[in-house]
């Protein structure tokens, strides 16, 4: 279903880290943006979809009035709304905001770190757009921070801090789907595994929160008002957005599932794990019963890797792309 495509050579390997790849796909000018996470360096290509361009920019990780940066970088996500694209990358010290394309930092927030050295690590991690003017980004407390964007300038602001997870945020994520029925449209999941389901809007608005077993929620997608979590236990589970009924439970991988993601006009779904598969699925729901049928329909092996960023690089699940830790290279996959 799927064959390899020539890989993408980057600067540095990628760190361990959950949903370490982003993908950003610029159709007017046929290229797509990628940026994977090497400790304190976000590394972005460009790539033009001929295969003949690629070029290269690496990010620091930064803080006011310090040269240079050791605070490792949690994540890095692109965040598309509809006025403006930004590129979000969070660290043990703060929130960075740049234009798409990595030219100019238009925002920063620092993070409350204590005086003193704490049991507790500070960090941001989870980063989603949501809605029309809406960045929301989670943080070590178990807070999410919600952003007000506006459509050009740097006039960023906090609006509102959601406090709901006693746990570090692990993921967010938006309704993908495009719908605009769906009342619930963001889904936010802690290290415990807890799933909390909110309603975007001048107020943020709680619609269910979903226990957690003890075991870490990696990755978190939400499409067509179904939540796809992935777990630490290899599992995925899916459940109904506003009720929280638990619709399916697959036993996915043998180990630590990294990364999810869907393509949102085919209902593909795409599973990385430490256990070196990539899987692709596809998710089907019949909307008189609001079920949600799941179908398996393809492997990919990285031979000794820990795979640990999966994206589909468009809409349609046509391609994707794979990070594993210590790999200096994207992998590509196309539909045959």
């Amino acid at each position: 279903m799927f064959h390899k495509e020539k890989n993408i050579q980057i600067k540095n390997s990628a760190s361990a880290l959950y949903n370490n790849l982003s993908v950003l796909r610029i159709a007017p000018r046929r290229l797509t943006y990628f940026t994977v996470v090497h400790a304190n360096v976000v590394n972005m290509v460009s790539a033009s979809w001929d295969g003949l361009n690629y070029s290269h920019r690496q990010l620091q990780s930064k803080e006011p009035n310090v040269a240079t940066s050791t605070s490792l970088i949690m994540q890095a996500a692109f965040c598309v709304l509809p006025s403006r694209e930004l590129l979000v990358v969070t660290s043990q010290k703060g929130i960075q905001m740049y234009e798409s394309d990595g030219s100019i930092m238009v925002y920063w927030h620092a993070l409350d770190t204590p005086e003193t050295p704490t049991a507790q690590a500070v960090f941001a991690r989870g980063i989603a757009a949501v809605s029309e003017n809406y960045v929301c980004v989670g943080v070590s407390s178990g807070a999410i921070l919600v952003f007000d964007v506006p459509s050009k300038g740097s006039n960023i602001t906090l609006s509102e801090v959601l406090e709901e997870h006693k746990e570090s945020i692990t993921d967010i994520a938006s309704e993908c789907s495009g719908s605009q029925e769906c009342v619930a449209n963001l889904v936010t999941v802690d290290d415990g595994g807890s799933l909390c389901v909110w309603k975007s809007g001048e107020e943020f608005q709680l619609l269910n929160k979903i226990g957690g077993f003890d075991i870490s929620c990696s990755s978190v997608k939400l499409w067509k008002g179904t939540v796809v979590a992935g777990y630490g236990s290899g599992q995925i589970r899916i459940y109904e957005a506003v009720t929280g009924i638990l619709q399916s439970e697959i036993n996915a991988h043998a180990r630590w599932i990294y990364s999810l993601d869907i393509a949102p006009f085919s209902g593909l779904l795409l599973s990385a794990a430490e256990d070196s598969y990539v899987r692709v699925w596809h998710l089907s729901v019949t909307p008189e019963t609001n079920s949600v049928e799941v179908a398996h329909l393809h492997n990919e092996c990285v031979t000794d890797t820990q795979i640990c960023g999966a994206k589909f690089c468009d809409g349609d699940g046509y391609a994707f792309a794979v990070t594993g830790y210590d790999l200096s290279e994207i992998i590509r996959y196309t539909q045959t």
